[in-house]
């Protein structure tokens, strides 16, 4: 017995045989891949291991035959001069049988089909996925236990041989499923290998010999270029990975195609096959895309694109004389009022429903007593994160500060609403810098110095630096002009020249914008 073990010859045999039952078992574990998706997920993992052991068994019992699997190769009957033996009518049933199976699925992708939802229609059932996996494996593997048959004499080399093969397959079934079912660019390459060798099998089973080294030459070339692919297609994904957000850049992906650019949309193949690109019309209406593009732009914006800045915020000075700030009560608008003293600090905010509540209880006016401290937001915390705070402090007033605790400006609940809606003023109240943009004709444009860059992207799409430190067009005008800019200066940025039309102390206040005509000529 231990002779047997020691000779080298049968080791050989057994290594020869279990590479021999791998590599013909790819196309095997490639049919199992899509027969499998058929089914639910639960019962996926189940049919492969069933199939396989059922494969494995089915092999062991032709192994088992030996005197049967001789006769397979012997002529049953004479066809226009050549000889069928049983071995041929199992290839050419089986190589029919596999051109039908590809050639259905094949159809269904290249149509562009919903695979998954049309398989969950029909409603895949178990057991036959089970036996199609058994039965397309025994047509695989005849030619593999016919080999072995040949190459080895002893019988427990041979089942030894073909059950490690069907474990091996069986741990590398899952894998290989998940990662073919992942790309639909796979899934169309294993399916012209599966017409191939269904080709292959009808001609060997007509009496045509194809060298079995042409067609895993060919099939190996294409799996090298697919693998080039797939590399390339990894190494773009981490190359706008690593330069901008994926966030942002899904936002800008979704917002191209809504305005119908969907050919400078960046997109994968799977997703780019879902767009059809015939109408190269937008797919929704300005008003809709404006807002589209405030609602996916909402998590990136900070709270001091969108406050009020302190210098234009209306406030009451506790030391002002009482009829001045009576004054000022009788013309307010607003439903909260800043609080300051004689050092032009901000106190706080009274709220005009404790005046009323002051009044109609007939006590004397006293601001001081009616102070609350609003919320204080730093300058950089996002509107998502504002809205958030917003919503467990349950108030609807921010003060907005600086690195160094300076109160820069004021944010209200509204203002993050109307970086969603749009403008929603109040009667008699002035326009909001946001959305102060007066078109004046085709290509030129009246703004308002202070709107948000962010703001007048939906108007006029102005090139930027994503890691400018500026979020106006007044710290756009001034980052490069690096002064404070005077009336009738000018500025190219891009297509567009800005001209400064009015400043008052030292603000930008109007600024035109005109995009000029490029050169046809002119080549980047």
């Amino acid at each position: 017995m231990l002779e047997v073990f020691a000779d080298p010859s049968l080791w050989a045999g057994l290594v020869t045989l279990i590479v021999l039952e791998l590599v013909l078992g790819i196309d095997n574990l490639v049919f199992i891949a899509i027969l499998v998706e058929k089914l639910p997920g639960k019962d996926r993992d189940r049919a492969r291991v069933i199939g396989l052991l059922l494969a494995l068994l089915c092999r062991l019992l032709l192994l088992a035959s030996l005197s049967w699997l001789v006769t397979l190769t012997q002529p049953l009957f004479t066809l226009r001069g050549h000889p069928f033996s049983a071995r041929d009518l199992l290839l050419l049933l089986g190589g029919l049988f596999l051109l039908f199976k590809a050639t259905t699925e094949l159809n269904s992708r290249l149509e562009g089909q919903d695979h998954g939802q049309n398989q969950q229609n029909r409603g895949a059932k178990f057991w036959p996925v089970v036996a199609q996996i058994v039965v397309l494996d025994a047509i695989f593997s005849l030619d593999a236990v016919i080999t072995a048959v040949g190459m080895v004499n002893q019988l427990p080399v041979m089942m030894t041989a073909v059950t490690i093969a069907i474990l091996l397959m069986l741990l590398a079934s899952k894998p290989l499923t998940r990662f073919v079912n992942r790309h639909p660019t796979i899934v169309i390459l294993c399916l012209s290998f599966l017409l191939m060798i269904g080709f292959s099998l009808v001609a060997e089973g007509l009496g045509f010999v194809i060298p079995k080294g042409y067609l895993y030459a060919a099939i190996g070339f294409s799996i090298v270029i697919e693998a080039f692919n797939q590399l390339a297609q990894r190494n773009r994904r981490r190359a706008l990975s690593a330069g901008r957000p994926l966030r942002q850049r899904t936002a800008e992906t979704v917002l191209r195609l809504l305005r119908g650019e969907a050919d400078h949309a960046e997109l994968d193949p799977q997703s780019a096959s879902l767009i059809a690109d015939s109408d190269r019309h937008a797919l929704f209406n300005r008003q809709e895309r404006v807002m589209i593009a405030r609602v996916l732009g909402f998590a990136q914006r900070h709270v001091n694109s969108i406050m009020t800045s302190r210098h234009d915020v209306e406030h009451i000075n506790l030391d002002d004389d009482p009829a001045e700030i009576m004054a000022r009560l009788d013309r307010n608008q607003h439903t909260r009022l800043l609080i300051t003293d004689q050092s032009n600090e901000l106190l706080g905010v009274v709220h005009a429903i404790d005046l009323l509540h002051q009044a109609l209880h007939q006590q004397s006016l006293d601001l001081r007593a009616l102070i609350r401290q609003p919320l204080v937001f730093h300058e950089r915390l996002t509107l998502l994160q504002a809205l958030e705070q917003f919503r467990q402090a349950r108030t609807h007033f921010a003060f907005v500060v600086d690195e160094f605790g300076s109160v820069e400006g004021v944010v209200t609940l509204s203002d993050l609403m109307e970086t969603i809606a749009g403008n929603l003023p109040l009667e008699g109240e002035e326009i909001d810098a946001r959305y102060d943009v007066q078109a004046q004709g085709e290509n030129r444009w009246i703004v308002n110095g202070n709107i948000p860059l962010e703001d007048l992207a939906l108007y006029v799409r102005l090139p930027l630096d994503e890691r400018r430190s500026y979020h106006t067009l007044a710290g756009l005008l001034m980052d490069s002009l690096q002064h404070i800019p005077a009336e009738g200066e000018t500025l190219q940025v891009g297509s567009y020249l800005l001209r400064i039309l009015q400043v008052e102390n030292h603000r930008v206040q109007k600024v035109e914008i005109l995009q000029q005509p490029q050169d046809p000529d002119y080549e980047v």
